[in-house]
């Protein structure tokens, strides 16, 4: 089991798509950046549809001098635009990468598709081209990609990207530490042994959370569905009871030995914040 200074704490960000956009991702990184968390990811879109604005958030953080991880997705690209991308990132002293297999882009078909077409061919690339340079981050489901035509065939997904060369997993949310721990477990047996950081998604607005499920996959339980779903328009009962859920979760996962917490902030900082402190998290590095 991690001991509490040995657990990894980090923070995902999105590129705002605006100008005023930006500014409150500022206000909000210079908030978060204040309890010290190990380091800020920054997502990118399918087929590099934010690349330039994923640049400048990540050029941006690095002038903060924040340790950050860049999302590197993959699918749809060819070797000399990720040999590009990555070039960007070694001049601006990026030591740590997230790599995923992405969304396909749309309207892209299956003919479309560049040289890679799944996350532990990026992470045999980026070994093969930059060694150790980066620590790796990889992607994983608990409850199981949604494409996954199996449980057992996502688990052996997952393998086969941990032996590319992933140091470290970050999951997708959940709401479930039953699925989390079974899924740590299946891992073990499965001789897979880095370690899976839980992701964290905060409710705050429900009718967001519910797209954001529906199309990645992440089950939010009935009980809790129904809950929200009762509370209407009633943003602050929502607030309030999501706030509640997520604590608890946080706390047995913590409690049962997860090494550390990535929370989805979706650019605020106020809920990551809260959670922060009522879990007693180590504050200023």
């Amino acid at each position: 089991m991690n001991t509490p200074d040995q657990r990894t704490f980090s923070f995902e960000l999105f590129p705002p798509k605006t100008s005023e956009g930006m500014d409150k991702l500022k206000t909000a990184v210079k908030r978060l950046n204040a309890v010290g968390p190990r380091y800020f990811s920054c997502t990118y879109g399918a087929g590099g549809s934010t690349r330039e604005r994923t640049f400048a958030t990540v050029d941006w953080l690095r002038e903060q001098g924040i340790d950050t991880a860049p999302h590197l997705a993959c699918i749809g690209s060819e070797k000399d635009e990720i040999r590009d991308i990555v070039g960007h990132y070694i001049e601006q002293g990026i030591d740590r990468l997230v790599a995923l297999r992405g969304d396909m882009p749309s309207g892209m078909g299956r003919a479309g598709v560049g040289t890679f077409h799944y996350a532990n061919e990026l992470v045999t690339f980026l070994r093969e081209e930059y060694g150790d340079r980066f620590k790796l981050e990889v992607a994983a489901y608990p409850e199981f990609h949604p494409q996954a035509p199996s449980a057992q065939a996502d688990l052996e997904n997952f393998k086969r990207k941990v032996e590319a060369g992933a140091d470290t997993a970050i999951t997708q949310y959940f709401y479930s530490a039953e699925a989390y721990f079974w899924f740590l477990e299946e891992c073990q047996r499965m001789q897979i042994e880095v370690p899976i950081i839980a992701g964290v998604m905060p409710i705050s607005n429900y009718s967001q959370l519910a797209r954001f499920s529906d199309a990645c996959g992440a089950e939010i339980p009935r009980w809790i569905r129904k809950r929200l779903e009762g509370f209407g328009d009633d943003k602050e009962s929502i607030r309030s009871f999501g706030h509640d859920v997520v604590l608890e979760l946080c706390q047995r996962l913590l409690d049962g030995g997860a090494p550390g917490l990535h929370f989805y902030t979706m650019n605020q900082s106020a809920p990551t914040l809260k959670l922060w402190r009522e879990l007693g998290l180590p504050e200023g590095g």
